[in-house]
């Protein structure tokens, strides 16, 4: 905790005291170099010999020789705890040995200062214990080279101020601000949780140019299992997914961002242990797409700060109404956006009103308020919907349009999309709030409601035009969906088997999309969109941001 404090407090608070965490190929690296030297020791290291047991012993100083790894030790004095990679002992006199990745960097003091400080404190703590300790040694595994440092007057205080600072920082319990355009992020693992320029942008305070430090997609995709009777097994590092009569299908386990299992489908206990110990989240649907259960990998997110606070802007009318309404107004001009870009020839009145509903929202006093807002904007919007589907889609236009947007269960084809869509998005931003640290179930603009993911629900209004109905259009107008892909369930219409398949690939090609970030200005996937918009929404309640900005396109 005090190297990163060193290297960036902000690091050390979302670390240390939030529990985040994230790989890059560092982190990983480092933790190969150190696959031998993080093993638990089999025997107890003895105590430090006194002055006259080692006088008794005639000074036999090469008797008391001792080498062990990993050593745990700790300083009431100091407070503070550290685990020795390595350590040497020779009688009184120990040497603690730090393992580190890469070559020596060509600075004067050959380490930097995280490094040296680190290995300062594990040799204030052997003296704390009785031992003698007037340097360390830095070992860099990939140019094989031991760099001594000597723990002299300076470094010793710059140590004693990095343990004072960092218990203030912990104590304190706030966020430190991002560091100002720093080298240092590129190279952070946690850069994509941080988001130095992106925070401050938020903030008010825009740097020259909002870096993007992580991918614009992300490796990993979701993985979806529909197969009646289909089995999820644990082979190696993969998934093994049997099908009766059907070829065997694997998918890496590094490969794999979330697992979605729909209807009937076992998951065994070994690819369940898999999934949890590689932090993959499982959501359970329905055979129809509704989410039933969500299997954390782990035990959640352990963020308690962020859900104290989440639980009281919730409860504070004014603080959440001002986010309900911010969401509200950004899902109305997507929804504008979205008909005056696929309409042949657009409705101006009916633009105009649904710009006016957006303005209302600002003004709304209460929630029940600006539901009826966006409700009213939403029968605009849905009776101007079937003059999208065109093409190939146009058979189904005439059914949405007689019975317009209907769900519990869908009456038509339309309709069946929609709330198929709309599921596997909800399903994404519960996942981008656990992800975050959010409570799902505690929202701003929906109430709330036993066992209704409130918070996904709200992160979901501003993607629904984006999206969902994005996708549901070009499924019908592309023809990918026809009239054979859909069952008729009493008074309800369902999508087949296959026509699920062709609306979660459209679906995934639309969240793999990416689109001009409008306020950053790079490139990004509508997938990391998601997750930028629930990191958004931590900053707005962790008090790095003004207002919560909703998404919308031009």
């Amino acid at each position: 905790m005090v190297n990163e404090f060193v290297y960036c407090p902000r690091l050390s608070f979302l670390e240390w005291v939030q529990g985040e965490w994230d790989d890059n190929l560092d982190t990983i690296e480092g933790r190969w170099v150190h696959r031998r030297v993080d093993k638990e020791p089999a025997t107890d290291v003895p105590a430090p010999p006194d002055d006259e047991a080692s006088s008794a012993d005639g000074g036999d100083a090469e008797a008391l020789a001792l080498t062990a790894r990993s050593v745990l030790l700790s300083s009431d004095r100091l407070g503070a705890i550290a685990r020795i990679d390595l350590l040497e002992a020779e009688g009184r006199e120990a040497t603690p040995v730090e393992y580190k990745r890469g070559a020596v960097p060509d600075i004067p003091n050959r380490a930097w200062d995280p490094e040296r400080v680190q290995l300062c404190l594990q040799g204030l703590i052997l003296r704390d214990n009785g031992y003698s300790c007037a340097a360390g040694v830095l070992y860099f595994a990939e140019s094989k080279t031991r760099v001594k440092v000597a723990f002299d007057e300076s470094l010793i205080e710059m140590t004693q101020d990095a343990v004072q600072g960092t218990r203030a920082m912990a104590e304190g319990g706030r966020l430190p601000p991002p560091l100002r355009d720093s080298p240092k992020c590129v190279r952070c693992s946690l850069s994509g949780i941080c988001l130095p320029d992106e925070t401050r942008a938020w903030s008010g305070e825009p740097p020259d140019e909002v870096r993007r430090l992580v991918p614009a997609r992300p490796d990993a995709l979701p993985v979806y299992v529909q197969a009646q009777g289909g089995t999820i097994g644990k082979r190696g590092d993969a998934l093994h997914v049997t099908v009766p009569d059907e070829p065997p299908v694997s998918v890496r386990l590094l490969d794999a961002s979330a697992l979605s299992v729909f209807g009937n489908v076992q998951l065994t206990t070994q690819a369940m242990r898999a999934v949890c110990d590689e932090g993959i989240p499982v959501t359970f649907h329905s055979s129809t797409g509704w989410l039933v259960g969500v299997l954390n990998g782990g035990l959640g997110h352990k963020n308690v700060l962020l859900r104290v606070r989440q639980h009281a802007v919730a409860g504070a009318t004014e603080a959440s109404l001002e986010i309900a309404r911010r969401m509200a107004e950004g899902k109305i001009l997507n929804q504008r956006t979205l008909l005056r870009r696929n309409h042949a020839a657009p409705d101006r009145r009916l633009l105009a009103t649904m710009a006016m509903h957006a303005r209302q929202t600002r003004g709304a006093r209460a929630v029940d308020q600006l539901m009826g807002i966006e409700g009213m904007a939403a029968r605009l919007y849905f009776s101007a919907l079937p003059q999208l589907l065109k093409g190939a889609g146009a058979w189904a236009s005439q059914r949405f349009a007689e019975g317009g947007r209907n769900r519990r269960p869908p009456k038509d084809e339309v309709n069946a999309v929609l709330s198929f869509v709309y599921a596997l998005l909800v399903r994404d931003c519960n996942l981008a709030a656990a992800v975050v640290g959010f409570d799902p179930y505690v929202g701003f603009l929906h109430a709330p409601h036993y066992g209704r993911p409130s918070l996904a629900l709200d992160l979901a209004e501003e993607f629904r035009p984006l999206v969902g109905d994005s996708v549901t259009l070009n499924v019908f107008n592309q023809g990918e969906v026809v009239e054979k892909d859909f069952v008729r369930r009493a008074r309800g219409v369902a999508l087949s088997p296959t026509g699920r398949r062709a609306v979660i690939s459209a679906y995934e090609r639309r969240m793999n999309q990416t689109v001009t970030h409008p306020m950053f200005g790079y490139v990004v996937s509508y997938r990391r969109v998601v997750e930028l918009q629930a990191r958004l929404l931590r900053a707005v309640l962790m008090g790095e941001a003004e207002h919560y900005r909703a998404f919308t396109t031009r």
